[in-house]
């Protein structure tokens, strides 16, 4: 967001912020410098700036503003997952959270401030959407959940996946942005986007577009009803991006691109859990080139009236799956005590640590 009417900093590119020092007659090589520090030593500041003039410090804070995210504030679950509350420079919230496991340190970050999308199961879908955050925001995200991982578990993130708060594909630009500067092996944090994972809760024209802008990401579809009538009844999304129309997207996807696809099915009680259910997603698996289905176990909202199934349900559904050769893997909920787990992330108030 721009700040007192100076332009944001990392707004520029590469040869923008070249041709400024060069129109101020200052050395090439300060470009490198400046840069090395919004990107790749993640200055909050110009202070921070060190080896740089006091004076072209200054200069700098004229021309420019470099706003930044902050931590505002974080809780610690009992199985180890992380939420902060960020704060924006416009002092908006948006959450996300640091999860865990032995052999992976996953950042889920958000897209956008609230969501427009209206989801019936999710905390989010309860929130107006404020606005998008922009690329460098998303990527403060990235780097300060990253720092949190290196200081709690000394480890650096090996995943992301952009399943926080927001629609990401509402937020195209600014999120195809950030996962270029988390991605750029020259500057930004030089992850592998075969590490990344974009989830939609399914716009189809903007799937196409990640087909043809050729992305190297993986791609999951929050699916979680496998006939339209229930789709639209949980997710108004579909009623103009319908299930057919979702699989086209997701074909043109693959064929252009070749990257994994992963279906995302939360389990309701008495809603999607039955062994027609069951049947209907299989028929959908079918049709698309998928790696997998993530069958994803429910975290109760204050404001839905879903429950979530008892485990022997649970156990029969994920049978039904493996009997029809479908590469499905339950996922547990991580950092429910501190409503950190999927589909409950809203900004709530809580004691923190």
């Amino acid at each position: 967001m721009a700040n007192n009417g100076k332009k944001n900093i990392r707004h520029l590119s590469l040869s923008e912020l070249e041709h400024y020092f060069a129109q101020m007659g200052e050395k090439k090589f300060r470009t490198k410098q400046v840069y090395e520090w919004l990107w790749t030593k993640h200055a909050h500041s110009f202070e921070a700036m060190t080896n740089i003039s006091k004076e072209l410090r200054a200069k700098l804070a004229e021309n420019f503003s470099l706003p930044a995210l902050s931590v505002g504030a974080t809780q610690y679950s009992a199985d180890g997952t992380v939420k902060s509350r960020f704060t924006t420079v416009d002092h908006h919230a948006v959450e996300g959270v640091l999860i865990p496991t032995d052999e992976r340190k996953t950042a889920c970050v958000s897209s956008q401030i609230g969501c427009s999308l209206s989801c019936k199961f999710c905390a989010t879908g309860y929130m107006d959407r404020k606005r998008n955050l922009d690329f460098d925001e998303i990527y403060d995200e990235v780097v300060l959940i990253n720092q949190q991982s290196e200081r709690v578990y000394n480890k650096k993130l090996t995943n992301i996946v952009f399943m926080g708060m927001g629609e990401p594909l509402l937020n195209y630009k600014n999120v195809l942005k950030a996962i270029e500067k988390i991605t750029d092996p020259e500057g930004g944090l030089a992850m592998s986007p075969r590490r990344i994972t974009v989830s939609t809760a399914g716009v189809a024209k903007m799937i196409r577009q990640l087909g043809d802008d050729q992305v190297r990401f993986k791609l999951a579809l929050s699916l979680h009803a496998a006939n339209d009538n229930k789709r639209n009844e949980i997710m108004p999304i579909n009623e103009t991006n319908n299930i057919k129309v979702l699989i086209d997207a997701m074909n043109h996807f693959y064929k252009q691109t070749g990257n994994e696809i992963t279906f995302e099915y939360i389990l309701f009680r008495d809603f999607n859990d039955s062994i027609k259910d069951a049947d209907e997603l299989i028929k959908i698996y079918r049709q698309v080139p998928a790696d997998l289905v993530n069958i994803i176990e429910y975290n109760p909202i204050d404001k839905a009236l879903f429950s979530k199934p008892d485990e022997k349900t649970v156990e029969s559904f994920m049978n039904y799956l493996e009997k029809h050769r479908v590469n499905a893997r339950l996922r547990r909920s991580r950092g429910k005590d501190i409503d950190a787990a999927c589909g409950q992330l809203a900004n709530k108030e809580a004691e923190v640590g």
